[in-house]
């Protein structure tokens, strides 16, 4: 492990005061012995700079997904006191929102005789690739609508269910979006992507629920061993890059106005409560919303064609749920034995609440919080449901996924996309792709286990395992 850093638990690791100067609090992360290799000595870095900054509270955290990024590292979570703490792009990610959401289906594998066919109609009707564009024609008070109103305006729109926006994080929608905080050259960015998937670790994937875990709770998720599912892995596309990169400019200039001192350029801020600070989360809100519509539309779309393909009635395919994993928001937790609203930053990390809280549906208040973890291309998805651990220990928070390890650029250099290609369809999963280079760039081989990591967050207790999905077909962006 890296010189410095102590382990206070099996599978704890803590970052202490001191490690750099001016750090506030502890950096905590969780890892097994199995995964220690893989953390990089700058995500460490980028984790007790976080602690630095102010109003954060009681630790600078990360989830055994650890890997350096822009400011935070991914995989990274920290809480800040609403009047005295800050917001910082670089806890959230230009991908804003970028999240996943679970639908069942009544098929079985055996009753996908035209398998084939459903993934090439699948990736004809979702546009994939760097600026995909939409085959729908949204005007600009569409554009509004999804900012403002997120899933519920995709479905008053014809794009889904009622129940869909029960059964997603926040209804699907942030009440504190405030579009005239976004740029025309987001808007104009936004306009043509909704109901598209993009490009970069992005995927539409079926798969097969192949071991079911904790019954009780897969029963309330409506998962059935054997059966078929869709995961869809998506954000904000261009609209929520361009907010990122437009508010970036500002706090820039309101880190030094405040005269917050940063050990990295990269974290730049603004106190919540200033003018900066509130525009860009505004604007981070309404692009959060964005991609919620835009999964909504997504899912509509799949629906449609599966129901074509295979016969399953539209109505009988159910989303699970729907959870962002790059996200600012405001939250009430326990700090200091006290309750206290804070704004918990999830930078490549889900939210994963406990039973009983308050933003769950009914049919999930026993379970806790269906937890939606995607694998690698070829490798296992998980879903989990949060816990109590995670509310008291992580501000309600779990991984998002298995965690790179591997660059994209090292990536299709080592790795031959046709290959993997053709050995996953050895194994009876297809795979669709705009290119070879993208198999490559989201080849197995370049991140973490997502066995091992979902094992430690389960064994802390921050989530609990449900089920394991195994991979049918992928369609990547």
């Amino acid at each position: 492990m890296i010189d410095g850093v102590q382990q206070t638990g099996p599978l704890e690791w803590e970052v202490p005061v001191g490690y750099i100067p001016g750090m506030r609090v502890p950096g905590r992360f969780f890892l097994s012995t199995a995964l220690a290799s893989t953390v990089e000595t700058g995500a460490v870095q980028q984790l007790a700079q976080v602690a630095t900054l102010p109003g954060i509270q009681t630790h600078s955290l990360a989830m055994p997904d650890i890997h350096w990024g822009y400011g935070f590292p991914i995989g990274g979570v920290a809480a800040f006191d609403i009047e005295q703490g800050i917001i910082s792009p670089g806890g959230v990610g230009f991908d804003i929102n970028c999240g996943v959401r679970l639908m069942t289906t009544p098929l079985t594998p055996a009753d996908l005789t035209q398998k084939k066919e459903l993934v090439n109609a699948l990736f004809g009707a979702v546009p994939v690739g760097v600026g995909a564009r939409s085959k729908k024609t949204l005007s600009q008070a569409d554009l509004t609508a999804m900012m403002q109103q997120g899933a519920g305006w995709a479905v008053r729109a014809g794009y889904g269910m009622p129940d869909d926006i029960i059964h997603s994080e926040e209804q699907g929608c942030m009440k504190d979006a405030d579009i005239a905080f976004v740029s025309d050259k987001a808007r104009l960015r936004g306009l043509p992507q909704g109901g598209t998937l993009g490009a970069g670790n992005h995927f539409l994937e079926l798969q097969v629920v192949q071991e079911i875990l904790d019954p009780v709770a897969a029963s309330a998720f409506g998962l059935v061993q054997g059966t078929v599912c869709l995961m869809i892995h998506c954000g904000s596309r261009g609209l929520g890059h361009q907010v990122c990169t437009d508010h970036l400019r500002e706090l820039e200039q309101a880190t030094k106005k405040y005269h917050i001192h940063l050990p990295d350029r990269q974290l730049a801020c603004a106190p919540l409560t200033s003018p900066e600070g509130m525009a860009y989360f505004g604007a981070m809100a309404a692009s959060a919303n964005y991609a919620w519509a835009n999964r909504q539309m997504i899912m509509h779309e799949a629906r449609i064609i599966i129901e074509k393909i295979t016969g399953a009635p539209y109505d009988e395919m159910r989303l699970v749920y729907d959870v962002a994993h790059n996200v600012a928001k405001k939250e009430e937790h326990i700090v200091d034995e006290r309750k206290k609203m804070v704004c918990v930053h999830r930078k490549g990390a889900t939210r994963a609440f406990g039973p009983k809280s308050p933003d769950l549906p009914n049919d999930y208040a026993k379970t806790g919080q269906p937890v939606i973890i995607p694998g690698s291309m070829g490798t296992s998805s998980f879903v989990l449901a949060g816990t109590d651990t995670a509310m008291k220990k992580t501000f309600g928070s779990t991984c998002h996924g298995a965690g790179r390890v591997m660059s994209r650029s090292q990536a299709k250099k080592k790795i031959d996309g046709k290959g993997i290609r053709e050995k996953l369809a050895k194994q009876g999963i297809l795979v669709r792709a705009p290119h070879d280079a993208a198999i490559a760039e989201e080849a197995p081989g370049v991140y973490k286990s997502s066995s091992e990591v979902v094992s430690v967050v389960d064994a802390i207790g921050i989530s609990h395992l449900v089920a394991r999905l195994e991979p049918l077909a992928v369609i990547k962006g």
